[in-house]
């Protein structure tokens, strides 16, 4: 990503958000949760900063736009009124009412940008004309919902003093919440959709914008509705929902402004990772609790004591298990990289193999002839390639520098060609993985250099003496 300023006017829709969010974060301090206040202030700031980073970049963008946009309805009718409605309702401010009815159906038009980006994303274009209609009925849905809800008598809750003031029999709104609901969320499912059939059919960098927006569409189609479930159980889910909308924007920018592209591949594997690694913990856990509960007893520390020791002891196995599992179904390059270096590993303890050739190895990982491994020496600390000939840094060598550290110290340095975060991450975790191979070979490297000293002294020696006689 090119680092640039914001432009005058993008910069300008930034500034005035911070002043909005300024007035409406105080008015609304201590009279909710603050995770609300803050969370929600946050998603708003979020969206518009996103949106002016990408208007910076390309004036037309639609997404851009749409973000900006978006970032603002949620201030003027959802952060600003809710918190003038609170206020006023503890002192006696005019407009406090239409402050709270302004904000009690101000989530609805959220659907409307929220489809609009999952058919827009990433090029900014429909993918067809036919997707006008998937847009249409999604506004009418939403005009239908928030005409019912904000005129319906059910919604009460949402005011501080349980009734809503604009409540009216005149107007069906049970039906046209029926009409309006089934639709908008229908056009929603239809954008979910049509965005993991892009994701199957792109290609390249499109591929990797889509994996963005497709995995925190795929967490929040998870996380929201566990949310929804329990909100009434514990008041500890609620800021997910604000963590969840939070995410939109900043994966959004990320990808259309393909800033640490590449890394959305680490993401979703630790992600998948430590998310089924927790699942089996837990189980793990409650499953030695109610077995030595039932012999034990429930308050006894062994217990406690039982379930956390197995906890412990299962943790890296079960985590290397579940990591292997992972890249085999989800990243087959990281899963194939790492059994070439061990099978590597296990023909160098059968001594089939040189610790030297595992430079050869990273090269055939990476794809790239051109990688390099350079050993600093235990005792000289002088730079060296494989082969123990000093090496140098030179002006026009723009490779990309990996450093490989053990035990606190430097021991070797990888250079390559790609600069990619994936393909860096890759190497990280194949070195990792080959460390011990490259320790040794440094320690040959070094063995050989003194090895070839002493040779040389000798024969220095020898020639000395032949001279004397």
């Amino acid at each position: 990503m090119e680092h640039r300023r914001l432009a005058p006017l993008p910069a300008a829709l930034v500034a005035v958000a911070v002043l909005l969010e300024a007035v409406a974060v105080p008015l609304s301090w201590r009279l909710e949760p603050v995770w609300d206040t803050l969370g929600y202030g946050a998603f708003s700031l979020a969206m518009v900063a996103a949106g002016a980073l990408i208007v910076s970049r390309e004036s037309h963008h639609r997404i851009g736009w749409l973000l900006v946009v978006a970032g603002y309805l949620n201030a003027l009718t959802s952060d600003l009124p809710q918190g003038w409605g609170l206020r006023a309702a503890g002192h006696g401010w005019p407009a406090g009412p239409f402050g709270e009815w302004l904000n009690a159906w101000s989530w609805a038009p959220g659907f409307v940008w929220l489809v609009l980006l999952l058919v827009l994303f990433p090029t900014g274009r429909l993918p067809s004309r036919r997707w006008w209609v998937v847009v249409g009925t999604v506004v009418v849905g939403t005009m239908l919902t928030a005409v019912a809800w904000s005129l319906s008598a059910q919604t009460g809750a949402d005011f501080v003093d349980g009734t809503n003031p604009y409540a009216t029999d005149a107007v069906p709104t049970g039906v046209l919440l029926a009409v309006g609901l089934p639709l908008f969320l229908g056009s929603l499912v239809a954008a979910a959709a049509s965005l993991l059939v892009r994701f199957r059919t792109a290609k390249g960098i499109e591929r990797q914008q889509l994996k963005w927006l497709t995995f925190v569409a795929a967490a929040d189609a998870v996380v929201l509705p566990a949310v929804v479930a329990l909100w009434w159980v514990t008041p500890l889910v609620r800021p997910l929902a604000a963590v969840c909308l939070l995410a939109v924007p900043v994966a959004t920018g990320m990808a259309v402004l393909r800033y640490r592209l590449y890394d959305i591949d680490v993401v979703i594997n630790r992600s998948v990772v430590y998310g089924t690694l927790t699942v089996l913990l837990g189980g793990a856990y409650a499953s030695v609790v109610l077995t030595l509960g039932s012999a034990l007893g429930r308050r006894s520390s062994w217990v406690t004591a039982g379930a956390t020791l197995l906890v412990a002891v299962a943790f890296g196995p079960l985590r290397a298990r579940v990591q292997r599992a992972v890249d085999r179904r989800f990243d087959r390059t990281r899963f194939e990289a790492l059994r070439r270096m061990d099978r590597f590993l296990d023909d160098l303890r059968a001594g089939n193999v040189a610790p030297e050739e595992v430079e050869g190895v990273l090269r055939s990982v990476l794809d790239d002839p051109a990688l390099t491994l350079q050993f600093v020496l235990p005792e000289s600390r002088e730079w060296v390639d494989a082969r123990g000939r000093p090496t140098t840094d030179r002006p026009d060598d723009e490779r990309v520098r990996v450093r490989i550290d053990r035990a606190g110290a430097t021991i070797a340095t990888v250079r390559t060609e790609r600069d990619r975060s994936n393909d860096r991450a890759l190497l990280l975790d194949v070195v990792e993985a080959g460390v011990l191979a490259v320790e040794i070979a440094r320690l040959r490297v070094e063995l050989r250099r003194q090895l070839d000293e002493v040779r040389a002294s000798r024969a220095r020696i020898v020639a000395a003496g032949d001279r004397e006689r």
